[in-house]
C-alpha cells in the first residue's frame, strides 16, 4: 500500500501541464492506458484532455489541481472545485504502471482531507461515465454512492474523446464528509 509520506501533493503550475496532459492521457487512452484499470480505451477514442483544458483548471478560482509526484515524477494528479456547500472531484489520473498499489486510494483520501479542511465543505461530487461499472465499484468501495442523477456525455467535441458507443452519460456520485 502507498503511503502519503512518500508523496508529495501540491497545487499545479502552468510549467506542469504537459505532464498532466501526459499522465491523464496514459491513464484513460490508447494502448498504455491498458496497462492500468482505468483505461476508457474501448468506449472512447482521442484525446481525454487537452493543454489548454488542463490550464483552465489550472487558472480556475475556486478550483485547484492537486499534483502527486514521488521522487520528481508526477504519478497522479486530481481537480477540486469550490462549489458552494459541496466540492467536485474530477481530472483524477493514476500512472498506469501504478495503479492498483493502493495510490489511488491515498489522493482521494487527501482530496477528500483538503475539501473538508480548507473549504469546510460537507460533501464531494463527481460524475462518472455510468457504463464504467469498475470505476463506479471502486468509488463505491470509498463511501461515494450512486444519485440515478445523470446528464449528458458531450457527443459531438472531440476535446472530450470519440466515443465508440452510443450509450454514454454521466451518473453523479456523492460522499459526504465527516
Amino acid at each position: 500500500m502507498e503511503t502519503a509520506a512518500a508523496l508529495t501533493f501540491r497545487d499545479a503550475t502552468d510549467a506542469d501541464v504537459d505532464a498532466l496532459v501526459a499522465l491523464i492521457e496514459s491513464a484513460y487512452r490508447g494502448d498504455s492506458s491498458r496497462v492500468g484499470w482505468t483505461t476508457e480505451a474501448d468506449i472512447l477514442q482521442g484525446q481525454r484532455t487537452d493543454p489548454q483544458g488542463v490550464l483552465e483548471v489550472v487558472k480556475a478560482p475556486d478550483s485547484r489541481l492537486l499534483t502527486v509526484e514521488r521522487d520528481g515524477q508526477v504519478v497522479a494528479c486530481c481537480q477540486l472545485e469550490h462549489r458552494g456547500t459541496h466540492a467536485y472531484f474530477g481530472m483524477f489520473a493514476v500512472s498506469p504502471t501504478l495503479q492498483g498499489a493502493g495510490l489511488g486510494k491515498v489522493v482521494i483520501a487527501e482530496a477528500e482531507r483538503f475539501a473538508r479542511e480548507s473549504w469546510g465543505v460537507t460533501e464531494m461530487h463527481m460524475t462518472v461515465i455510468s457504463v464504467r461499472e469498475d470505476l463506479i465499484a471502486w468509488y463505491e468501495r470509498r463511501g461515494y454512492r450512486r444519485t440515478g442523477e445523470m446528464s449528458p456525455f458531450p457527443y459531438g467535441d472531440e476535446r472530450f474523446g470519440i466515443p465508440q458507443r452510443d450509450d454514454l452519460q454521466f451518473e453523479l456520485l456523492t460522499k459526504k464528509l465527516g
